[in-house]
Formats: C-alpha cells, structure tokens, sequence
C-alpha cells in the first residue's frame, strides 16, 4: 500500500476488477495512471491472455477509482493470498466498494454469447479460501457472514444503470471452478443441477476477500461462450477474449454508471 501512496495521490472511493479481454474500460478513466503489479511488493505478474497486468487509478466522472487491469488465478500456480492481494490493497486504500467482472460461460442453452449477467451469488468450487490459516483480526472476523456476499444496494444500483441505457441483463449465479482447463459437459450439468447459470475460474476468491474486510461487492458477468455440453462447437481462450471486445461499449457505460452510484452509496 505505501508503494502506491509514494506513486498516486489519488483516494479511491471505488474499486473494479476487470476480468479477460475487458481490460479496455482502464483507458476510459481521466487522468490515468498505470503501475505494473510487476513493481508492486508482493503482488505477482499475470501470464494470462487478456490481462494485462497494472494497477489503474483515474477517475470515472466525478469518482476516483482503482482500477485492476487483469487479475491473478489459482490456475497459474499463485497461492491464493497473492491471487486476492490486488483487491485486499483495493480495501486497504479506503474503497467503499469493489466492482467485480469477469469473462464466463453460459450455462443456460437459452443464453447466447455477448449476454450480460449480474451474480446474484456464488459457488466457491475452486476448492481454496483466502480465509484459510492464521487468523488475521486485522483484516476481519474469523467466520465472516457471506448471506450478502454481492450486495443489494449495488445489484439495484446496476439494474437502474442497464434499465436507463436500454441494456438487457441477466442475472444469476457464479460457479468458480479451479480451471485452467475448460469443463466437461458432465460437469458442466452437474453445475447446471447444483443452481448455477454461468461458470469461470475466477470472482469468488476475490468476493470473500473483500467481503471479510467488510468491503461491499458487485459482480457482472459477461457470457463470452457457452459452456462444453451447450455449445456446439469447442471452447477456446480466443473466443473469450473476441466476445469481450465486442461488449465494450455496454460494459463501459454500465461501470461508469455503476460506478457513480456505488462512490454515492458511501
């Protein structure tokens, strides 16, 4: 956190996580300044397509903002602390909120690739917690609540911007799995079965982590693909990545309203 005090005087109310191929919306903020996480200690380099791998402030209109170009997974071999370390200094800056996205696969055969879905809750199917060893009092109770995990106020907030600007959204719930390979189409009915509407490999971690430190969270998603089993043709990372492009005008107008609304809530 000092690192970034001694680069930025910027006081972020408001923080956002940008998930694969949605990087593009760090270049709206006025008066942008990047740091790689590569400069930051103890924060890890992402290797990961569509990740570009800095840590962003600026503002959005009238709101500072911290903005997470690309994020960190369990998948490249990072233990989980380092996989929530962006958001935890995100908390430790004074954010009120943090805005979560990510790239996810649909799995709803009614869903088509482009759909935007607000995560309602989450499936933590990675199979890690960022709660897990020695406890810290100073991040947050040892048995944090998660009834909440993605706040109210913020899911109505973001359902007023879509309402305004005329954009559909979805919502539903997020299965985190460990990933990085793609799932099978057994899985992918099993998650089907167990409630869940969309699928990743990223989101829960970082939601616990912030919800410990008592910071309020929203997430969106946007369905880049549908899942193995729904689709009729196979996955790939580069069709994640090209679907995410072409959302974002809709999701650069939904975060700048998101974002005013959230650096309201206070």
């Amino acid at each position: 956190m000092f690192a970034v005090k001694k680069r930025v005087s910027i006081e972020p109310q408001v923080g956002v996580v940008l998930g694969s191929g949605l990087g593009d919306f760090a270049q709206t903020l006025e008066g942008l300044v990047r740091i790689p996480y590569a400069e930051l200690p103890h924060m890890a380099a992402t290797a990961v397509p569509g990740h570009a791998g800095f840590l962003c402030f600026g503002r959005a209109g009238e709101v500072p903002v911290v903005c997470m170009q690309g994020r960190l997974h369990l998948y490249e071999g990072h233990p989980v602390d380092k996989v929530v370390q962006g958001v935890r200094v995100m908390a430790r800056l004074g954010v009120r909120c943090v805005l979560l996205t990510n790239a996810a696969g649909g799995l709803d055969p009614a869903w088509a690739a482009g759909d935007l879905m607000l995560v309602l809750d989450h499936l933590n199917l990675t199979g890690a917690s960022p709660l897990v060893g020695a406890d810290d009092p100073s991040l947050g109770p040892r048995f944090p609540d998660m009834t909440d995990a993605y706040d109210p106020a913020l899911r109505e907030a973001l359902h007023a911007v879509a309402g305004e600007a005329g954009i559909p959204l979805r919502e539903g719930i997020y299965a985190a799995m460990l990933g990085p390979s793609y799932e099978t189409p057994a899985e992918v009915r099993m998650l089907r079965g167990l409630g869940a509407h969309a699928v990743g490999m990223s989101t829960a971690l970082e939601a616990i982590a912030l919800r410990h430190m008592g910071v309020r969270v929203g997430a969106l998603s946007c369905i880049t693909n549908l899942a193995a089993g729904v689709s009729a043709r196979p996955l790939s990372h580069a069709e994640v990545e090209s679907t995410a492009r072409a959302s974002r005008d809709r999701l650069v107008t939904l975060l700048r309203g998101w974002i005013a609304r959230g650096g309201a809530l206070g």
